[in-house]
């Protein structure tokens, strides 16, 4: 016959998820505010023209690559530029919010974090449009700079005086590569498949499009990748529980602790044992 010895208490395997309803408001509400701030520093035209003018002063002093490089390559062929655009246009949210929903089904610990990583880069580079307007590459005569969107589609943006949905002269930082970026930081924190570094071909590939398009500096997405550093400092990654490293994963004994199949010392033996 065998021993009955009382059941081992385990913690749970994954943090419980955060109330959906409550969630989905917090993010409406975050995307709103941020819409709002950016129409509180739309306008400034002049100042932001006299900005992209340093910007683009800087990076030539700095003997930095001229993003005319970049756009040079996407016009050798209109399909190739028209992707970029498409690009631009239509992966930037939807690629945050599937990351989000993926995290929150698969990942709760990992969902909160990301989601205040997000919330802190995006609140700090609303505090930069306000202070420092900033035009894109495209509106500035010196660049040499087409604009891709407009010349050959498709474009999110309308004339600026007209354009009242987005603020345009919000490039610094981009938000675009910031939350390219943090998506592939998060999936690699994430996940533990060894191509998950492969995610990173997504903030690489958004780091050309935004420069090639004429959207944005090359110091754009530098000021975009110094403020999600400073949030990843600042609020550093979950550890991954053994739940998420895949199934057939044992958890680490304690000290004291006896492997598996072995009695504890002074605890019950099996009856029958030695027969």
């Amino acid at each position: 016959m065998n021993a009955r010895t009382e059941p081992a208490q385990t913690e749970p395997a994954t943090p419980a998820r955060p109330p959906i309803v409550r969630e989905l408001l917090l993010v409406a509400g975050l995307f709103l505010v941020y819409k709002l701030g950016r129409q509180l520093a739309s306008g400034h035209t002049g100042e932001a023209l006299r900005n992209a003018h340093r910007v683009w002063d800087a990076e030539r002093w700095l003997r930095w690559p001229g993003e005319d490089a970049v756009q040079s390559l996407l016009l050798h062929g209109d399909g190739l530029v028209r992707t970029a655009n498409a690009y631009y246009a239509g992966v930037h949210f939807p690629a945050t919010a599937a990351f989000l929903v993926w995290l929150y089904l698969r990942r709760p610990a990992h969902y909160r974090w990301a989601r205040r990583i997000l919330a802190a880069v995006t609140a700090a580079a609303l505090v930069l449009h306000l202070l420092f307007p900033l035009a894109p590459p495209r509106m500035l005569a010196a660049t040499g700079l087409i604009d891709t969107a407009r010349v050959y589609g498709p474009s999110v943006y309308g004339p600026p005086r007209t354009d009242h949905l987005s603020n345009q002269f919000a490039a610094m930082p981009s938000l675009h590569f910031g939350w390219a970026l943090m998506v592939a930081v998060g999936l690699i924190a994430a996940t533990r498949s060894r191509r998950r570094w492969l995610w990173l071909l997504h903030p690489l590939v958004t780091l050309l499009v935004i420069v090639g398009t004429a959207n944005h500096y090359w110091l754009d997405a530098l000021v975009a990748a110094a403020l999600l550093g400073v949030a990843l400092a600042v609020l550093p990654p979950p550890r991954r529980t053994p739940a998420a490293a895949g199934p057939g994963t044992r958890r680490p004994l304690r000290a004291g602790e006896p492997a598996a199949g072995e009695p504890a010392a002074g605890g019950p033996v099996l009856v029958g044992a030695g027969r």
